[in-house]
């Protein structure tokens, strides 16, 4: 399969000296002069992390210095998927890895919001605060396997109050305050916690958000919380809250930090899927995968360590926000953003980008999109030199954006990524040490045994297959939250390709080691035998002035024959006449393929997403394949419930001209 990104060359090379200085490379020269390993390229190290998962895992726990109360007796007890064994007998805690390094004075988290600097915490007031709050949970009763539920905005009480739960053993789960009531409700209930933490709200757009309500709405739907932390996030009165306890008492006074040893499976936090069918489902991931997975992830993947600055914009309801915390452990320091990505105006992240010496920023393509349409230049309009890599998640990234970074933020890689909530981290990614191609992720990531594979389960190069994970990670799911028997867990992964994990990805895999990911393979359009992704159509339509986005399906018709409209919405202004329509139809022809053109374009109000901002072509397909609303998806779990009531609506009128058509 020849590419356009093949064709054009790699859009970013690394340097001499980034070869020398990266993480990476420094890991490389340790196994060479600590084991004798030798690696020419990093497919070589690659292909040694997949094919020695022991050899690995024992380098990074060595490399990283790892401490453990209680030494592991082996690696890996079982190599089966589902139910490997990792580290046996180990004993540690993830919040004594994420509060380990650096000086009382370094700087760990800098706070900001719409208004400006919110707070800067250093590595010794994080610290402080952290032994204070596992005190005051330890006499509110909080112990060992406890769960502990955080309704809280992206500020830095967020990350002390999950420090503090995962210090004493406890098991965190957040959700941002975006959420309303009785979602955050649906999700927590499931849990049984014991303690909440709330904010009495936050600042979006411009406008206070008063989520007092709200909190005391969650406490009356937790009928096991025995107390309430309220923190004060916009300075209101507590009074109309009933009992509730003060952050600032919560985190007074100074104790001695006692971080509990706990086994390495033993559960850190639940992270909920996004619920868009039925109740969301609780993933358990373990305290050491984590730090094993992370620390490979953002040292090495990432090229982290005590002279950077990560900024990744997310919220307590996304994985990303656990990735943030765990950059602590490399000696960075973060910044948590509580607000808007583009008020006053689309270029605020990359003001806040230079105001703060960001070295890594993350977002998504989204945004990198919404920022070419509106014609920000980030380079020429702010001080970017510190900045040395962008991060990109969530969806795939068009070749476009690519070189819209490249041209108008600067000579930097781009690491687009994909993994997942499942393994909280990412299968592919960037590496410091290999080029970057334009629309592809530049490598699996290290001790991931990633492939494609077809329908029956061969491997394939230059063609779609299904992304697979053929061996275990430390950071899989040890369980799904009340499933004893292990059974959701194996339906959700494990049932395609028995003992072989099945991500739903349809990706492309590349001779040179590069993947492409063409979105989910629920959603894959299948137009007379041929399988087509979803991305580049988005990517070339929504490049159009005058589309504020798209979403495409393909449904499967009664009568046998297949059906794919194009959903447009339109910016302000914009008019969905013939001619327009005529130009979305050749632009995709001439820049996608003749067999990408849909069959119809149809103007809506709006595209519907996941809170995580992931559209919803499954839900909407499965609409106009005759399901119901109340089936397909769940409102809470969805940005803009209206919007999903309109595509029923357009579905169910379809439905009827086409049972009246004879």
């Amino acid at each position: 399969m020849t590419t356009e990104t093949a064709a054009s060359g790699p859009i970013w090379t690394p340097r001499d000296d980034v070869l020398a200085q990266a993480n990476l490379s420094r890991f490389m020269r340790w196994l060479h002069q600590t084991r004798g390993l030798h690696f020419a390229d990093y497919d070589e190290l690659w292909s040694w992390s997949v094919t020695d998962l022991e050899g690995f895992w024992s380098a990074v726990w060595q490399f990283f210095d790892v401490q453990a109360s209680s030494g592991y007796t082996e690696v890996l007890a079982e190599d089966t998927m589902p139910g490997a064994r990792w580290f046996p007998g180990a004993t540690l805690n993830y919040a004594a890895h994420v509060l380990r390094p650096g000086a009382d004075d370094d700087p760990a988290i800098v706070a900001v919001g719409e208004e400006g600097v919110l707070a800067t915490v250093s590595r010794g007031e994080l610290r402080r605060q952290v032994a204070a709050l596992a005190v005051t949970l330890r006499e509110l009763g909080v112990r060992t396997g406890d769960r502990v539920v955080g309704y809280l905005p992206n500020i830095a009480e967020t990350v002390v109050a999950f420090l503090a739960t995962a210090s004493l053993g406890a098991i965190w789960s957040s959700v941002g305050q975006d959420y309303a009531p009785a979602a955050a409700v649906n999700r927590f209930a499931q849990l049984e916690p014991k303690v909440l933490i709330g904010a009495d709200g936050y600042r979006f757009n411009g406008r206070l958000h008063d989520r007092r309500e709200a909190v005391a709405s969650v406490r009356a739907g937790l009928p096991t919380v025995t107390h309430t932390i309220l923190v004060s996030r916009l300075g209101l009165e507590a009074r109309s809250m009933g009992a509730v306890l003060p952050w600032a008492e919560a985190t007074a006074g100074s104790a001695r930090l006692e971080p509990v040893a706990v086994p390495f499976d033993h559960p850190l936090w639940v992270l909920f899927s996004s619920g868009t069918t039925g109740l969301p489902k609780g993933i358990v991931h373990g305290h050491g995968g984590v730090v094993l997975e992370h620390l490979k992830f953002l040292s090495l993947h990432c090229d982290l360590g005590p002279a950077d600055r990560l900024f990744w914009y997310t919220s307590p309801s996304w994985m990303m926000w656990n990735i943030i915390v765990s950059t602590l452990m490399t000696g960075a320091s973060v910044v948590c953003y509580d607000g808007s990505p583009t008020y006053p105006g689309p270029e605020k992240l990359w003001r806040l980008v230079a105001e703060q010496q960001v070295t890594l920023f993350g977002t998504s393509p989204g945004y990198l999109m919404a920022c070419e349409k509106a014609g920000v230049r980030p380079a020429r309009e702010f001080d970017l030199s510190r900045l040395r890599v962008i991060g990109s998640t969530g969806s795939p990234l068009p070749v476009r954006s690519y070189h819209w970074v490249n041209q108008e933020v600067g000579d930097l890689p781009v690491f687009s990524m994909s993994g997942g909530t499942d393994v909280v981290s990412a299968f592919v990614g960037g590496a410091p040490t290999v080029p970057v191609w334009p629309g592809e992720l530049s490598v699996r990531c290290l001790a991931v045994a990633m492939d494609a594979w077809d329908d029956n389960g061969k491997p394939v190069r230059e063609e779609v297959g299904e992304l697979v994970v053929t061996r275990p990670m430390p950071s899989m799911p040890v369980m799904f939250w009340n499933d004893p028997d292990g059974s959701r867990y194996r339906d959700a992964y494990f049932t395609a390709y028995p003992g072989v994990w099945r991500h739903g990805d349809w990706i492309t895999l590349t001779e040179r080691g590069s993947v492409i990911v063409h979105g989910r393979s629920d959603s894959t359009l299948n137009r007379n035998g041929v399988r087509m992704g979803s991305a580049e159509i988005y990517s070339t339509v929504e490049a159009l002035p005058g589309i504020a986005e798209v979403l495409v399906i393909g449904v499967e018709q009664p009568d046998g024959s297949y059906w794919m409209p194009l959903f447009v919405a339109l910016t302000p202004g914009t008019t969905l006449d013939d001619p327009f329509r005529d130009k979305i139809k050749k632009i995709i022809r001439e820049q996608v393929s003749p067999r990408h053109v849909p069959d119809e374009i149809i103007q809506v109000p709006g595209i519907p997403h996941t809170r995580t901002g992931k559209k919803l072509e499954v839900p909407i397909k499965r609409l106009f394949q005759g399901g119901t609303l109340d089936k397909v998806a769940n409102p809470d779990a969805v940005d803009d419930p209206a919007l999903l009531t309109f595509f029923a609506e357009l579905a169910a009128r379809r439905a009827d001209r086409f049972q009246a058509t004879p």
